[in-house]
């Protein structure tokens, strides 16, 4: 049971409620409104103080205001050094900063606009982290940047799908709690084949191969292979954060509906399901069932199968995507 808290309206200790309250400050001469937390004793009504509120209201204001202002969090700046395995110093050094400046930004200090999207990035992009190693080789130990050079290159040289891929796989990783490789590579294929029933073109360019378990994205299957049956958990991938932010409002929502729908089942499920549909028994046509094959399952055949089920059930609401399921299930 939470302690009793002295309130210095009702001069006794009480019970008090959390609440949120808009507040406005200025930072910088700019004017911003945050909500913070503040206690709201239940007697009075009056707001109060209580143990660590300070501490968690210039947590909330320092999280919004970087929010608003699209500025680098501290966990960030952990992801970084986490992604290329390099200490705070040589990161410094590295992005071409002065050499303490990671280490004021791990203490709180807010960077600049300008560091802060050096920083973004180095987190989202390898080759241009490659590109400041490159240029500040000199500055840092042999060993800090061999590390974080072999790092990058190895991020670079795993992530050899498009762009859009890329996103896709970034919305997938937001949207749900916990993603295995054989879940991600269903989802891909369903969604692809959303795409073309809602909007009649490909989210994106790869091709997938008609696999034992179903459909298989071997770009994909190559950057998690790792992680087997396991959920996808990397601090490099920490890379795809952000990346759906430059999808289109219709991506967005054709990926959220797939999601909303096949989200809920799990790798062995959506397996079933890719086994029932034509596009995947057309490309395994004279396979037996154990037998491996890398037949391409065209886009053709996956637009014709999802245009046609669009026509019998309504690809573009929940209703009529599950009720597909039911029947083919």
């Amino acid at each position: 049971m939470r302690k009793k808290v002295f309130c210095i309206e009702c001069r006794k200790e009480t019970d008090y409620a959390l609440q949120k309250k808009s507040v406005a400050k200025t930072v910088k001469g700019i004017e911003y409104l945050f909500n913070i937390t503040v206690a709201i004793c239940n007697e009075c009504g009056e707001e109060m103080s209580i143990p660590g509120l300070i501490d968690r209201n210039i947590k909330e204001v320092d999280e919004q205001y970087r929010a608003y202002e699209g500025i680098v969090s501290i966990d960030d700046v952990k992801k970084l050094m986490d992604v290329y395995q390099i200490g705070k110093d040589p990161l410094s050094l590295a992005l071409g900063f002065g050499q303490v400046t990671i280490a004021r930004y791990l203490l709180g200090q807010v960077p600049s606009k300008e560091y802060s999207n050096v920083i973004k990035s180095a987190l989202s992009s390898p080759k241009f982290m490659i590109k400041k190693l490159s240029e500040n080789k000199e500055k840092i130990s042999a060993t800090a940047y061999k590390k974080a050079m072999n790092s990058a290159l190895q991020l670079e040289n795993l992530f050899s799908v498009s762009d859009k891929m890329l996103r896709v796989i970034s919305r997938i990783f937001n949207q749900l709690e916990e993603v295995t490789p054989l879940m991600l590579q269903k989802l891909l294929y369903l969604i692809q084949g959303e795409s073309y029933s809602v909007n009649g073109k490909p989210m994106f360019v790869e091709d997938c191969q008609a696999w034992v378990h179903g459909p298989v994205y071997p770009e994909v299957y190559e950057m998690f292979r790792d992680f087997k049956y396991n959920p996808i958990d990397d601090a490099r991938f920490a890379i795809f954060e952000g990346a759906d932010d430059k999808l289109s409002e219709c991506d967005r929502q054709i990926i959220d509906l797939a999601l909303d729908v096949f989200g809920e089942y799990g790798g062995k499920v959506l397996e079933k399901i890719t086994h029932q549909q034509t596009p995947w028994k057309l490309a395994r046509k004279g396979y037996a069932d154990d037998i491996r094959s890398n037949e391409i399952i065209t886009k053709e055949s996956i637009k014709n199968y999802y245009i046609e089920k669009n026509a019998e059930y309504d690809f573009s609401s929940e209703e009529g995507i599950k009720k597909y399921l039911s029947d083919i299930l």
